[in-house]
């Protein structure tokens, strides 16, 4: 399996599984308004997408991570927040969500991040336990709280 930075041509492939992604958490697909919306995020560098490739096949998606920047004014430092992951269904066991986070981890090292965040729904315990098997721990000093801005 090889770890790779995403950039514009990768987006056909990184498309069908961002919208499988989406789907997986209840949205509606919108396969035009998801890829427009990766191709922005790679197009403005405002985000870093790590794919998961087969060894010998350059147009298989084992799974994807996109990670936004952030800072943190206690520290001082770089955060980077880990938004999405996803493993293709038939590569699921196979530890792509592994070496996904080890890639990040080692950027946000480089970048001198002083932490990566994550967040998952409350029922997805397969998500939790590999994000606790790989060191995450719960925030127990913050809690964090959603005001969501509707349109009018």
């Amino acid at each position: 399996m090889r770890i790779v930075q995403a950039t514009l041509e990768h987006l056909d492939l990184i498309a069908p599984l961002f919208v499988k992604y989406r789907e997986f958490y209840g949205e509606l697909p919108y396969p035009d308004s998801s890829r427009a919306f990766l191709e922005k995020r790679l197009r403005r560098k405002e985000s870093t997408i790590y794919l998961a490739l087969p060894d010998d096949d350059d147009k298989k998606l084992l799974g994807f991570c996109q990670l936004y920047p952030s800072f943190s004014s206690l520290s001082l430092k770089r955060v980077w927040i880990l938004n999405d992951i996803y493993v293709a269904e038939d590569a699921r066991r196979q530890l792509v969500a592994d070496h996904l986070i080890r890639a990040a981890k080692k950027m946000a090292k480089e970048t001198q991040a002083v932490r990566l965040r994550v967040s998952t729904s409350a029922s997805n315990e397969v998500a939790q336990k590999t994000y606790e098997s790989i060191g995450f721990h719960k925030d127990t000093e913050f809690l964090n709280y959603v005001l969501p801005i509707n349109a009018d």
